[in-house]
C-alpha cells in the first residue's frame, strides 16, 4: 500500500534561526526580536554556503557568489553617484585653516591629539619638504654620462661681479683661521690634555643605550632638573630628538631639591620653564615630601587620556644625582629604587609598579657631551668626589660661586685670601693634619665638595633677565597655564562622549595647580636673596588626590598616599 504525500503549502515550519516561517512567541528563543526574511539571507550570504548538488553530482544552485551568468547577459552598476566622485572633498580655505590650527595644537605642549591615526595628519606634511630626492628623475645616465650629454650651466648666487666682489669680501672679513679645520698646521708638540676616565661617566654607549630604551618604553617622559641650576642640567639634545623624532610621547619637567633655594627662584623658574615645556617642583622625600600629589593627579590624567590602551609607562631621565630614583620612592613613600647622595648609583633601568594603570621606569643618569669643563662636572654632581685625585683643585670655583657670607657662616672662617689659604684654616680648624702639622688639604677639599654636591653650602642660579622681568610677566605666564587646567571629571566625561557619538576629539588639556608657600626650605638665605612672591591667580582646588579603589598599588605592603599640601601653582 502506497503513502498519500500530503501536499505541502509552501511554509516552513522548522523552529530553527533561519527560518523565517517558524511561528513568532513571546518568549523562546528570538522572542519578538526574531530575523526577519532579509536579515536571513543577509546572513547566508556572509556564510557562504554550498552549493545545491542533485543525486548525480551536479550543481543544482551554485554558492553564493559562484553562480555564472548566461552568455549575453548585461551588467549593470547601480546608478549611484558615490561609485564615480570622492565622497571626501575639502575645499582650500578649510584645508588651510585646518593645517594652521592643527598645527598650533601639535607645537603646543600643552595639548594632547588624541587618536590621531583616525585624523588626517597628512594633510599637515607637505610632499615637498618631506619627499625623498630622486637623482635619476631629474638627472638620467644618458644626459649625464652618455653620448648625449648635456653641459649644465654653474649655480651662482650672484648675478654680475660687482655682488661677486662683494660676497667675497664679506665672506674673507668673517673668515677666522683658528676655526679653519681643513687649514694644515704644523705640530708644535702641544696638545690637549685628555680627560681622565673618571669625567667620561654618563657618557658610555651602554648608558646612552638604557635610556633610549626608556624613551621607546615610556609613553611619557619626565626629565628630572635640579633647581639649584635648571639650564645647566638640561639635556638640549634628548629635548630636540624628542620633539623630532617623538612627537606623540609627552615630554614634562620637575624641578627637584626645591627645598634648596628660596620659593621665588622656583616661583621664577616654573614660570619660564613652562614655557617650553610643563613644568612641576617636586621635593623628593618619603617622609616631608613636596608636589607627589600634584605629579601623581598628573600621572592620572595622562592615564586617562591613553583609555585605549591598559597601562602607561613614565620614564625618568636626567643628569646624574639630580633625584631620579628619589623621586621614585617619594611617589612609592619606601625603598623601591636604590639612591644614594653620589653620582651613578642606577646602573640599569627597572620598572617600578605605581598604580594597576601607571608603571614608572627609572634611567641612570646620562652626561651629554656639549664641550663641559672639568670644573663644570664636578659642580653639578656627575663625578663622583673620592674618585677626583686633585680635588683641591675645584675649591676656587666653589668659593667664586657662593656669597663669602654662606661660606663664613658654613665653615665659621671669617676671612681668607685665596682657595689654598681656606683649605688650610680649614683643615686646622677641624683638625685634619698630616705629619709635621701639615694641613691634609686633599681630605677637606672632598669634605667640602661633598657638602656642595648634597646641599649643605647655600647656593642657586639666578633665573635670567631677573631685573627686567616684573610681576605682569609672571601672572601673565601663571594665568595662561591656569587656562590649561582641566580636571580628570571633564576628561573622563568628554572621551565618554566621543565614545557614544564616534566623533573624533582632536586636542585636550592637562594641568595641575601648586601652593608654592607650602615649601620647606632648609637653608638659611641672606636678606638680599629672599624676596616675595608673586600673587598668582589660580583657579581653585582640585579634587581629592587619593587613589581609587581600582588604582591601588599592586603591592599590598603599603599604599600610595597623596601629600595634600601642594596645590596652586599651575603646570
Amino acid at each position: 500500500m502506497t503513502k498519500i504525500r500530503k501536499k505541502k503549502d509552501g511554509i516552513n515550519k522548522g523552529d530553527h534561526s533561519f527560518n523565517p516561517d517558524r511561528a513568532r512567541a513571546a518568549k523562546g528563543k528570538g522572542g519578538v526580536n526574531m530575523r526577519d526574511k532579509s536579515t536571513i539571507n543577509r546572513l547566508k550570504m556572509y556564510r557562504g554556503g554550498k552549493a545545491i548538488r542533485n543525486r548525480d553530482g551536479k550543481i543544482v544552485k551554485a554558492a553564493a557568489f559562484q553562480g555564472w551568468v548566461p552568455c549575453g547577459t548585461v551588467s549593470r552598476v547601480e546608478p549611484n553617484r558615490r561609485w564615480f566622485g570622492n565622497t571626501r572633498v575639502i575645499g582650500q580655505s578649510s584645508l588651510q585653516t585646518f593645517q594652521e590650527e592643527m598645527g598650533k595644537v601639535m607645537k603646543d605642549p600643552y595639548q594632547v591629539v588624541m587618536r590621531q591615526t583616525k585624523l588626517p595628519i597628512t594633510l599637515l606634511q607637505e610632499k615637498a619638504k618631506h619627499a625623498r630626492v630622486h637623482l635619476l628623475d631629474t638627472e638620467s645616465f644618458e644626459t649625464t654620462f652618455g653620448k648625449k650629454k648635456q653641459r649644465k650651466r654653474p649655480t651662482l648666487k650672484v648675478a654680475d661681479m660687482e655682488s661677486l666682489v662683494k660676497t667675497a669680501e664679506e665672506s674673507t672679513d668673517k673668515y677666522d683661521h683658528e676655526k679653519d679645520r681643513d687649514l694644515e698646521r704644523e705640530d708644535e708638540g702641544i696638545r690637549d690634555e685628555a680627560k681622565e676616565p673618571v669625567f667620561n661617566k654618563g657618557t658610555s654607549s651602554r648608558i646612552w643605550g638604557e635610556l633610549y630604551k626608556v624613551i621607546d618604553s615610556s609613553d611619557v617622559v619626565i626629565q628630572v632638573l635640579d633647581a639649584r641650576d635648571p639650564q645647566g642640567t638640561r639635556c638640549k639634545h634628548i629635548e630636540k630628538f624628542m620633539t623630532d623624532e617623538k612627537k606623540y610621547k609627552h615630554l614634562i619637567f620637575v624641578l627637584n631639591k626645591v627645598d634648596l633655594v628660596p620659593t621665588w627662584v622656583t616661583q621664577r623658574w616654573v614660570a619660564i620653564l613652562s614655557q617650553e615645556f610643563p613644568t612641576l617642583a617636586v621635593h623628593a622625600s618619603v617622609t616631608n615630601p613636596f608636589g607627589k600629589g600634584a605629579l601623581i593627579q598628573l600621572l592620572r590624567q595622562f592615564a586617562k587620556l591613553h583609555q585605549d590602551k591598559k597601562q602607561i609607562s613614565v620614564g625618568f631621565i636626567g643628569y646624574p644625582n639630580v633625584g631620579k630614583s628619589s623621586i621614585i620612592n617619594t611617589l612609592r613613600k619606601k625603598r623601591v629604587c636604590k639612591v644614594a647622595p653620589i653620582a651613578g648609583e642606577t646602573k640599569v633601568w627597572q620598572y617600578i609598579t605605581l598604580m594597576r594603570r601607571i608603571f614608572l621606569i627609572d634611567c641612570p643618569g646620562v652626561v651629554y657631551p656639549t664641550g663641559e669643563t672639568e670644573t663644570e662636572l664636578v659642580l653639578k654632581g656627575v663625578v663622583r668626589v673620592e674618585n677626583i685625585k686633585n680635588p683641591e683643585d675645584y675649591i676656587g670655583a666653589v668659593l667664586e660661586r657662593v656669597k663669602p657670607e654662606y661660606i663664613q657662616r658654613t665653615y665659621r672662617i671669617p676671612e681668607w685670601t685665596d682657595a689654598e689659604d681656606f683649605l688650610d684654616k680649614l683643615a686646622r680648624r677641624t683638625g685634619k693634619l698630616l705629619k709635621g702639622a701639615e694641613p691634609d688639604v686633599s681630605t677637606v677639599a672632598k669634605m667640602m665638595l661633598n657638602d656642595w654636591q648634597r646641599g649643605k653650602i647655600p647656593f642657586f642660579v639666578k633665573p635670567p633677565n631677573m631685573e627686567v622681568q616684573d610681576k605682569k610677566t609672571i601672572k601673565n605666564v601663571e594665568k595662561q597655564k591656569s587656562v590649561t587646567e582641566k580636571t580628570e571629571k571633564d576628561v573622563e566625561k568628554q572621551t565618554e562622549e566621543n565614545d557614544k557619538d564616534g566623533s573624533v576629539e582632536n586636542t585636550d588639556k592637562v594641568g595641575v595647580v601648586q601652593d608654592l608657600t607650602e615649601i620647606n626650605v632648609e637653608p638659611k638665605f641672606l636678606e638680599d636673596d629672599i624676596q616675595d612672591l608673586v600673587p598668582m591667580e589660580t583657579p581653585g582646588d582640585d579634587d581629592d588626590d587619593d587613589l581609587d579603589d581600582d588604582e591601588e598599588v599592586e603591592d599590598n605592603d603599603e599604599e600610595v598616599e597623596m601629600n595634600q599640601t601642594d596645590r596652586k601653582s599651575v603646570v
